[in-house]
Parts: C-alpha cells; sequence; structure tokens
C-alpha cells in the first residue's frame, strides 16, 4: 500500500470517530422517555412531578445535544437557553441559542450567561432543569465577579491559554474568576431539580474540570488559583484587579465556590455521555477492519505538544524497523490534550504542531503516515482540524517551497506551514468535542 492510500484510510478512520462522536446520538444513548418517565442514566424523574422543564447549558457541542432533548421532551419541553461557539448553531424550536467567542470569551457569551441566571432565578423546587456541558463551556459560559470585567478575564484568559498551563490549571482560575463556574451555576438552580449532561474534553474525564464545574463541587480554591498564577510568572501580566481577587479569596475574604456536602447538589445527577475513551474504541473498531493490527496507547496524552509527537513517533518507527509491540500493518491510536507554549508569534494549534514535529521525526523512515486531529474539527484560531503527515513532507516543503520545517516549529506557526504545502486536515466544525486524535499507520 503507498503513501497516499495510508493518509486517506488514516483520515477514513477519524471520520468514523467524528461519526461516532454524534452528540446527538450520545444524548439519546443515555436518555429516553417511558411514559411519564424521564430515565437518564437509569434514574427516573416522574415528569408529572414538575411544573416546568427547562434546557440550559454552554459548549461547543451543544447545539445537537439540545436538538436530541427537544425531540426526547416534545411539548413537556418549556423553552431554554444554550450558549455555543460562532457558526456551531443549529435551529431549534424551544431552546434559544446564542453564539459566542471560544477560547477566550466575548460580550455575546457574558449577555447569554445572563440571560441563563435570569431563567434560574425565576424557577423553583417544583421545576426540572436539564444542563448541557460540552468543551468549550469554560470560555462561553462567562458570567465574571462583580470586582472584575469582562476584559480582566479576556487577559488573564490569553495569558493562561499562551503560558503551558494545563487546563485543570487553566480552569482552577477560571473558576475564582466568575460567578458561574465551579459548582455556582447549581447553586443558581438551587432547589430545583438539575441533570447535567457532559460531553468530555478533559483527560481523565474529572467533572469539575470539564467547562470548569458549573454543576459539580468545586475541588480547587482561591490558594490553588494563586499557586497557578505563581508558577507561570503571570503576575505582571494579568490585570492588578485579578490578582487582588485572587488574594482576597486567598485571604477568606470572599467566599470559597460551594463544596461537597453542600446543600445546593442534593437534587443533582451529573452524568458523562461521551468521552476520548469512546473515540479512540472507535477509531481501533475501525482500524480493524481496514485490516490493521491495532493498539491504542493511552487516552491521557498531554504535555508539550512537540514533545508528546516524538514520544508518538518513536513507537511508530519502532514498529516500522522491528514490528514491535506489534506486527505490520499496524495501526496506533492515542488520544488527549497537549500544551503549546507559545514562543514565536506564528499561527498554529496543538494538532498541527503535533503533527509538524512528528515530521521532523519520521523524514527518514518510510511507510508511517500521522495524522492529530481535535474532534471539535477547530485546531486553535484556525479552520483547520489538523494535519497528516508522512515521510515526504518536510522533504517537499524544502524542495518545493524552500521551507525550513525546524524553523516553522520554533515559531509556533505550523498553520502555515501546512497551508503553505496543502497537508491540512479539515473538517470544518463537528459540533463534537472530547478532545485530539492521533492516528498512525505504519505498512
Amino acid at each position: 500500500m503507498n503513501i497516499l492510500d495510508l493518509r486517506k484510510q488514516a483520515e477514513e478512520i477519524f471520520k468514523h470517530v467524528i461519526r461516532t462522536l454524534d452528540p446527538k446520538q450520545l444524548v439519546k444513548n443515555k436518555v429516553r422517555v417511558h411514559n411519564s418517565t424521564l430515565l437518564v442514566d437509569q434514574k427516573e424523574y416522574n415528569l408529572k412531578d414538575y411544573e416546568h422543564i427547562y434546557v440550559i447549558g454552554g459548549g461547543k457541542a451543544c447545539a445537537p445535544m439540545a436538538k436530541a432533548m427537544e425531540e426526547i421532551l416534545g411539548d413537556r419541553l418549556d423553552n431554554g437557553i444554550i450558549i455555543v461557539k460562532y457558526d456551531h448553531g443549529l435551529p431549534l424550536k424551544k431552546i434559544k441559542i446564542v453564539e459566542a467567542s471560544h477560547p477566550l470569551p466575548d460580550l455575546s457569551g457574558q449577555k447569554g450567561t445572563s440571560e441563563i441566571l435570569k431563567l434560574l432565578s425565576s424557577s423553583g423546587k417544583k421545576d426540572l432543569i436539564i444542563c448541557l456541558i460540552s468543551g468549550g463551556g469554560s470560555a462561553l459560559l462567562v458570567q465574571p465577579h462583580k470586582e472584575i470585567t469582562l476584559q480582566d478575564i479576556q487577559v488573564t484568559s490569553n495569558e493562561l491559554l499562551s503560558c503551558g498551563a494545563t487546563i485543570g490549571e487553566i480552569n482552577s482560575v477560571r473558576k475564582h474568576l466568575s460567578t458561574i463556574k465551579g459548582g455556582q451555576l447549581a447553586k443558581a438552580s438551587y432547589p430545583s431539580t438539575l441533570v447535567t449532561l457532559m460531553l468530555s474534553d478533559v483527560i481523565g474525564d474529572p467533572m469539575d474540570i470539564i467547562a470548569s464545574g458549573p454543576t459539580v463541587p468545586e475541588e480547587s480554591t482561591f490558594e490553588d488559583a494563586c499557586k497557578v498564577i505563581q508558577k507561570y510568572s503571570l503576575k505582571n501580566r494579568i490585570p492588578d484587579s485579578v490578582n487582588k481577587l485572587l488574594e482576597k479569596g486567598r485571604a477568606g475574604g470572599i467566599e470559597e465556590n460551594p463544596k461537597r456536602g453542600n446543600k445546593v447538589f442534593v437534587n443533582t445527577q451529573n452524568i458523562i455521555i461521551g468521552s476520548n475513551k469512546i473515540a479512540l474504541e472507535a477509531a481501533k473498531e475501525k482500524a480493524t477492519k481496514l485490516g490493521y493490527n491495532t493498539t491504542i496507547l493511552s487516552s491521557l496524552i498531554q504535555g508539550e505538544s512537540k514533545e508528546a509527537a516524538k514520544f508518538f513517533t518513536a513507537i511508530a518507527k519502532e514498529i516500522s524497523r522491528s514490528k514491535s509491540p506489534i506486527p505490520k500493518p499496524a495501526c496506533i491510536i492515542a488520544g488527549g490534550e497537549t500544551t503549546v507554549t507559545i514562543q514565536g508569534k506564528g499561527k498554529g494549534g496543538r494538532n498541527q504542531e503535533f503533527a509538524l514535529s512528528a515530521a521532523i521525526e519520521i523524514d527518514e523512515d518510510k511507510g508511517i503516515v500521522i495524522l492529530s486531529g481535535g474532534t471539535d474539527g477547530t485546531d486553535g484560531p484556525t479552520d483547520a482540524t489538523g494535519a497528516i503527515v508522512d515521510v515526504h513532507t518536510c522533504k517537499y516543503a524544502r524542495e518545493k517551497f524552500s521551507l525550513n520545517p525546524e524553523d516553522f516549529l520554533s515559531r509556533n506557526d505550523s498553520y502555515h506551514f501546512f497551508k503553505e504545502i496543502e497537508q491540512h486536515l479539515i473538517t470544518g466544525p463537528t459540533l463534537t468535542n472530547v478532545m485530539d486524535i492521533m492516528i498512525s499507520l505504519i505498512n
């Protein structure tokens, strides 16, 4: 099988994963109505006990999730409001969609969040709230603490996203700058019954980190948030108002977000309906059907993207040369979410950076193709999903376009590198999001 066939099959496997992750179907796999009973992951809710049913939420995948809930509940649903990334909306009948900015929040997201909180303020003990959460919810559900502004959050978020911090570290800060994150949405919903359906985009699926855990008990503290600022030397790069807020919280001047055991969580149910593990199993199933000896390395890949790519590529090279740990034709699969510490002024995303680093590593190894793509269809602030590379990628760039791959990598400019040589993976918004998938085919 030649390289072009390998590239096509890698993309075919990736697209099969995206189809498997259809958020609408993932909701219907866990939620159904039988007579007057709503069953959510086998837990029963008698719909006759509720005067109103509302749907709220935020995230890139929320539109198809909301569409599923409209179909499941039908006329029983009163109304609702969700916030999605720009161009990620769908036509809905009863649920209002607000489109807003991601990964940095904007005024549209703040206004939409205010509408959600206004709706919750009118709900009561005999109401049922269905909350839909997916990746991107941290930026889309934005309500600044009264002592800071939206601009303060924008500046702080940009610094956090650029410094190489993990998503857990980033969200531990975000949660303490907000009045909706870190269990505070559950607090706003109380005493209504609250059911949250989550599509996980976080390694290990910790509910308090997914979209900054708006409906689950808070695990981090103001002290933790301050440690993140200190660890990445951000104190002089973020607004003074943010530093003052965090220090005030650490000193006990601001109440911590609701913790485990708080009464606001008495009538709540939180379940994960989709995750990176499901994506990896779907990739394995497809690769096996295509005739590959297939193994899943891990769903916990993290760390610096270009370094993770070196490790992933080393395994592919080992298989190519020694047929270990699995024989050829082989497919190795991994998932997770890496980070990029921005040192240059280029444009890119963690998947494109991963792919470029991998391309440099396999410059001399024939018969290896590597794909890295974001399941949401967008990698960083670009229109690309990721990229597909092989032994010819760097050679082609050098000889035909006089491009230096190492130079582009050092400037974090993977987007322009792949755009120039036309080796991007582009799907457009997929309306789902369970982190990233890395696939290598070795012939």
